[in-house]
């Protein structure tokens, strides 16, 4: 039997990260092996919802085929009244798990209390926590960054940790090379951070194990 899980993603931007969540999950289909028993499962990007009309990801929603929901956080007079809206719309879509790819929003107890929430954040957590990330990981004196996927709660970027990655720093490298270098490692961590999270193998691995 096919068990399918809705999910959404959440974004304000470029959306590269919402982009390969897309291509790397969506109706894809996966196992989960527990207590000696395998249920199939398939995940369903089943939309996306963007808070910024001008957002480039909302062209690449367009491209993957995937609805988009735009929704304007300046029309809304609180933060509550604009979650209470996104939570409305992601109910009316049945969804049970929501991602986030560049949200750059403060989410409210009102949202996260109302969904399973997974977030990426550009930084080596509890380290660096904030929109500047990648450039105070750049400028620390650490010899490393990274790349964390994690629970939301109503605390910022302080949710449990599913998976994280240090990524080292280079000798004479610019701040542009690091940075593409974190991204690089989030279109790689990302969805095995959700599968990991959600208890999901593909089927090739369950096989490896029977061998």
């Amino acid at each position: 039997m096919l068990t399918l899980i809705r999910c959404a993603i959440l974004f304000s931007g470029n959306g590269s990260n919402m982009q390969h969540l897309i291509e790397s999950l969506h109706h894809k289909r996966f196992k989960s092996t527990q207590e000696n028993t395998t249920q199939e499962y398939e995940i369903e990007i089943t939309l996306t919802l963007c808070n910024n009309p001008s957002a480039y990801g909302i062209t690449r929603t367009k491209n993957l085929g995937i609805p988009c929901e735009i929704l304007s956080h300046k029309n809304f007079a609180t933060r509550e009244d604009f979650d209470k809206a996104m939570i409305h719309i992601l109910h009316i879509h049945k969804i049970r798990y929501v991602f986030l790819a560049g949200f750059m929003r403060i989410l409210t107890p009102y949202f996260t209390q109302s969904f399973s929430i997974i977030n990426i954040h550009p930084s080596f957590l509890p380290e660096h926590k904030g929109a500047h990330a990648i450039k105070d990981s750049f400028y620390s004196s650490a010899s490393y960054g990274g790349v964390s996927v994690h629970w939301v709660n109503e605390e910022l970027d302080g949710g449990e940790i599913i998976l994280q990655e240090k990524v080292a720093k280079l000798p004479n490298e610019s701040l542009e090379d690091f940075e593409y270098r974190i991204h690089e490692c989030e279109y790689n961590l990302y969805p095995r951070a959700i599968l990991s999270a959600l208890n999901l193998r593909m089927q090739t691995e369950i096989d490896s194990t029977k061998g």
